[in-house]
């Protein structure tokens, strides 16, 4: 027997649901694909770095640019486009590699192109799935569209590295390319009617700087920012830099911690079918408690503990974030204005990516200097020490859940006062 479809899952939040989890699918595969490539070429592991950071960079740069453009212009259009730029890079990064052999400053360029789109595709995105259910409902919604979100990547994930091995790393940069244009189309279908116009402003600039005394004048919001600069940077140099070399000298290679990543994935699903039960009523205060489970994969490194120890740390730290993630974009759909709340976003994006190229840069070297054994201490000591200080922030254990009546569920992209989508990963 089929269950009839909730009645908060309109054709809004099924369109964009959809083609989150199709680009996810592709762009999870993506990833491993585009690192073979470059070593395909000839490349060496420096190189595959390089192109990671071609990506990045102008992610960085151009966030804030995105999220001012995404409150000028419908959200909808600016994700469209960038979906079509994405399909273009990766159409012909898999062009390239299917037809002879890339230079890799060809590869650099289009993994630029790449993470040029996503500057501007995430913030036009965040809110855009709360926003198309109602206030009662969003959280419950929000977890469901992570569900799917991240089973998309963990599949993408394992089917992608299948693939390369199968049919090598082109094919599957076109599937990439194919899975952009189909989301991109989902998107395009999407019901505005029901988005207010927005009254045109005084200059990318001038909104800037309005994003910005949106974020300085809310403590909750902007303690939560300096907090995950730093915590997502230290996640980022403990399991990129640290954990491989922990693996290979302790736990028996690639195999365990690529069965202890993915059972953070794993976690993941699980909080989100928690939070599909749960709705707290101190959002930040739970999400806040939630961020101390992160310091311990590093503890765990450290020690080190056996695979299978730090396989279950790694699924109960998945399933902790989470919970973190949903209680975060619930509060932001709560308390920004819908028509400021991509350019608030760019500066939550630009807080949690700036320092993580600098933080993987530097492990390498911070290891020499004190040891691997005392940077993964310290890389849990600062997580528990920045997630203890932003629990001392009266508005972060004061946020309230806001109830109120639910109307009417409908298509309209825009029936709350403003919205979230994703505090740490965002597919496109």
């Amino acid at each position: 027997m089929v269950r009839p479809r909730p009645a908060w899952a309109g054709r809004n939040y099924l369109l964009l649901t959809g083609a989150t989890v199709i680009a996810s699918l592709g762009s999870s595969g993506a990833l491993i694909a585009t690192a073979f490539a470059v070593l395909a070429a000839g490349g060496s592991a420096t190189d595959v770095g390089l192109v990671a950071a071609a990506r990045t960079i102008p992610l960085v740069l151009f966030l804030l640019i995105g999220g001012a453009v995404a409150d000028r212009l419908p959200r909808h259009r600016v994700m469209v486009a960038a979906n079509a730029l994405s399909c273009v890079s990766q159409g012909l990064f898999a062009l390239l590699v299917l037809t002879g052999e890339p230079r890799l400053w060809q590869m650099a360029l289009l993994a630029a192109l790449g993470g040029t789109g996503q500057a501007f595709f995430a913030p036009a995105s965040e809110g855009m799935v709360l926003a198309s259910v109602s206030g009662e409902q969003a959280g419950r919604a929000f977890a469901v569209f992570r569900m799917g979100m991240n089973g998309a990547n963990i599949g993408g994930t394992a089917l992608g590295g299948a693939l390369v091995a199968a049919v090598g790393p082109g094919w599957v940069l076109a599937i990439d390319s194919a899975a952009f244009a189909l989301a991109g189309a989902l998107r395009a279908f999407l019901d505005v009617s029901g988005v207010p116009v927005r009254a045109p402003g005084g200059g990318v600039l001038h909104d800037l700087r309005d994003g910005w005394r949106e974020v300085a004048s809310r403590p909750w919001l902007w303690a939560v920012v300096v907090q995950f600069s730093i915590v997502n940077a230290v996640v980022a140099a403990a399991e990129a830099v640290y954990g491989p070399l922990v693996a290979e000298q302790h736990l028996g290679g690639p195999g365990p911690w690529g069965l202890a990543l993915a059972a953070f994935g794993a976690g993941t699903v699980g909080g989100a079918l928690l939070m599909t039960r749960v709705r707290p009523h101190r959002l930040l205060l739970t999400g806040a408690l939630c961020i101390f489970p992160l310091a311990l994969p590093s503890a765990a490194l450290a020690v080190p503990l056996p695979a299978g120890g730090l396989t279950a740390v790694m699924f109960g730290t998945g399933i902790a974030v989470e919970v973190f993630a949903v209680t975060w974009m619930t509060a932001l759909h709560q308390e920004i204005p819908e028509e400021k709340f991509s350019r608030v976003s760019s500066y939550d994006w630009l807080g949690s990516l700036a320092v993580v190229p600098l933080a993987t840069a530097l492990a390498g070297p911070v290891q020499d200097l004190i040891g691997r054994t005392a940077a993964l201490w310290g890389c849990s000591a600062l997580i528990a020490l920045l997630t203890a200080a932003v629990l001392c922030v009266p508005e972060v254990r004061r946020l309230t859940r806001r109830t109120k009546p639910e109307p009417a569920a409908g298509g309209a992209v825009s029936r709350a006062a403003g919205a979230a989508e994703s505090h740490t990963a965002q597919a496109e």
